[in-house]
């Protein structure tokens, strides 16, 4: 019994090893394709379109909610402390240090990453990807490499919209709902927030996209290779399924690390 315990344990070792060997080198042959000519300039602006303006909508309507809830929130904590005319400041702070980049990637990866995983998985087990390596067409390049460069032009931008319309939600709530005054919200905005603050949020949103497209990809692509998955339905979704939750729990993970490394 007990040495059976000890080889069961020994598999998922090696298979979860196995698998994080797999997805680096996944990720580094994405990269070096990069720069190979001829460059798809085409694919990348047809993902960039994918990835982010198809999801402005919800970033918006996430952003936007997130403001309202630390302006409420960050208010009826203030005012026990006779300072709520920092409200300006926590909300901007909260947002473009740790939510910005946080919220926007995991609204990313929940709308356009399962998307990836589902599509290359699909395209596994049709056995369209060996179709392409049939033709001598490297799938790496073609499939991965263009959806780095999008996710890279994306994941930024959308940090950026999250933001203000964030700190705008925080007007809403603070000033126009509570009572206080708008140039007071919008001078401790300006005055609290440094060049520092937007630089740390903007690297974590590339670390997040490098992060969410390489997870999201490397599990549609290997597909065939998911635990209790294999072909069919099931293997799709078991890749998409384990793509989100592992894109999640490294968005978390890296904040974290980032954030230690910045401080």
């Amino acid at each position: 019994m007990i040495k059976e315990h000890i080889e069961h344990l020994g598999r998922k070792t090696m298979e979860i090893v196995e698998s994080i060997g797999r997805t680096c080198l996944f990720m580094l042959t994405g990269i070096v394709h990069i720069f190979t000519l001829p460059w798809q300039v085409y694919k990348v602006v047809e993902h960039t379109w994918f990835i982010g303006m198809k999801s402005m909508g919800v970033v918006i309507l996430t952003g936007t909610f997130t403001g309202m809830v630390l302006g409420l929130q960050g208010y009826y904590t203030l005012v026990k402390f006779g300072s709520e005319g920092m409200l300006g400041s926590a909300v901007a702070l909260t947002l473009i240090r740790e939510l910005g980049p946080v919220l926007t990637a995991i609204m990313v990866t929940a709308r356009a990453g399962s998307s990836m995983a589902a599509e290359l998985g699909v395209m596994r087990i049709s056995q369209q990807i060996d179709a392409l390596e049939t033709m001598d067409i490297n799938p790496v390049r073609f499939l991965f490499s263009p959806r780095i460069v999008a996710a890279l032009i994306s994941f930024p931008l959308l940090t950026a919209l999250f933001d203000v319309v964030g700190v705008f939600g925080g007007f809403i709530t603070g000033s126009l709902m509570l009572g206080i005054n708008p140039g007071i919200y919008l001078y401790r905005v300006t005055e609290s927030v440094v060049l520092t603050d937007v630089t740390g949020g903007f690297v974590k949103s590339l670390v997040f996209s490098l992060v969410v497209t390489t997870v999201c990809c490397s599990r549609g692509f290997f597909t065939h290779f998911q635990v209790g998955g294999g072909y069919g339905a099931k293997g799709v979704s078991s890749s998409t399924t384990s793509a989100v939750v592992t894109s999640s729990v490294l968005i978390l993970f890296f904040d974290y690390l980032i954030t230690w490394l910045l401080l």
